[in-house]
């Protein structure tokens, strides 16, 4: 297989895409809030959504336009979710792909739409609208333009997330773009997260909704910041077939090997995310190996990343395994707890039935201070493993979700 290049890059670095970011005033004052991505002709398109049987109206619009697998733009805002909005944010979901269409004189069926912000408030359509023709006017191919781009849908999030690669696929140099943002109210389980991904590589819809589910499975799908799933998660991929190699149309080497690309970018964002975790101060890698199926080895990680308990142990520089053991115990994979063993960064706190001593915490002390460390759970039962990108819960995190509507 090709080798797989991560570069500097994001939405714009692929061939046949422009960006825009501008502030429209949705919920502050002088802040990137609303961003256009605009194809220069129709793309193949795929996109996975939240499972959540609440979701919003962009999500509930979107889901009908990717069913036709063409897509040339996507509005997106923050600042409100149009979430729990009912029939009238769907009409504005509906009116904002209009109107933006009409402005970029393209098919409506053609236009997306993704909202970020506070759920149960409807958007405010002059000031949306007025942003979206601001952006149009400032669309650009710059690497500053995927960046306007990113900051516009940034909530709580601290710092962008973008990622790139490129890969040679027939003799062409293949890019995939991407960014993202979501800090908290993230378990993606589809698939507050979105991400819009693109790529210059020429792929029929179906295999690029195949290669998107088996990416986001490695990336978005293995992330937990706080356990909750979003009613707005959505991701966008979108091909504009401008980098020249025979269209993918079937698995084989040219497919695996935009798979690997687009899995990398997407793996890039989903760490960026769970780094920048609402209030996080450290960024945990969850494994659970020896575990006697695949499917128990992601439930044991995904109950150990989400654990209140193991989470703050970890921001207090804890090494308290016994949290990390009991997450697993009622995850409902099976365990046999004096066959199990927990280390943080390889150096052992429970070893089936033994207990750290003095020594041992004193090693596992330099280990938690890190800002970064994996905590790994071996189950010695069988051959299933999975891995899962989280953080800590801080004071931080409190503060940050106490008074997010006031």
């Amino acid at each position: 297989m090709s080798e797989i290049r991560l570069i500097d890059g994001g939405v714009t670095s692929a061939k046949g895409f422009r960006a825009a970011g501008v502030p429209a005033g949705i919920k502050y004052e002088g802040r990137n809030d609303v961003a256009l991505l605009v194809a220069d002709a129709p793309c193949a398109a795929a996109a996975v959504f939240t499972t959540n049987k609440v979701a919003a109206a962009p999500v509930l619009y979107d889901r009908e336009v990717v069913r036709g697998g063409k897509v040339q733009a996507i509005l997106a805002n923050s600042g409100c979710a149009n979430a729990c909005t009912g029939e009238e944010g769907l009409k504005d979901a509906k009116l904002s792909a209009l109107v933006t269409a009409g402005e970029l004189g393209i098919d409506p069926k053609l236009v997306l739409v993704a909202s970020t912000g506070v759920i149960g408030r409807r958007l405010p359509m002059d000031r949306l609208l007025a942003g979206m023709k601001s952006a149009k006017a400032a669309l650009g191919r710059s690497a500053e333009h995927s960046l306007a781009a990113e900051k516009a849908v940034m909530t709580t999030d601290t710092r962008p997330k973008q990622a790139c690669a490129t890969v040679s696929i027939g003799g062409r140099k293949v890019t995939v773009g991407g960014m993202a943002k979501g800090s908290g109210m993230i378990e993606p389980n589809m698939a507050t997260m979105l991400g819009f991904i693109t790529t210059d590589a020429a792929v029929s819809p179906a295999m690029l909704r195949r290669a998107l589910k088996l990416a986001i499975a490695k990336s978005f799908n293995s992330l937990v910041v706080d356990g909750d799933e979003s009613t707005n998660d959505s991701v966008f991929l979108l091909a504009s077939g401008e980098a020249g190699n025979a269209v993918i149309s079937r698995g084989g080497r040219d497919f695996e090997a935009f798979r690997a690309a687009l899995e990398a970018v997407c793996v890039s964002l989903a760490r960026q995310m769970a780094t920048d975790g609402e209030g996080a101060t450290k960024f945990v890698t969850v494994t659970v190996r020896g575990a006697k199926t695949e499917k128990d080895a992601a439930r044991a990680a995904r109950a150990v990343a989400k654990s209140p308990l193991a989470k703050t142990s970890w921001f207090g520089m804890d090494p308290n395994w016994g949290r990390v053991l009991a997450a697993v115990g009622y995850s409902g994979a099976e365990v046999a707890d004096m066959k199990a063993e927990v280390f943080y960064d390889g150096v052992w706190a429970f070893r089936r039935g033994e207990v750290a001593d003095e020594g041992q915490l004193a090693k596992l002390a330099a280990v938690m201070k890190k800002d970064a460390f994996e905590v790994v759970v071996d189950l010695h039962l069988g051959k299933g493993e999975a891995s899962v990108y989280t953080c800590d819960f801080s004071l931080d995190y409190v503060h940050i979700n106490a008074d997010y509507t006031t």
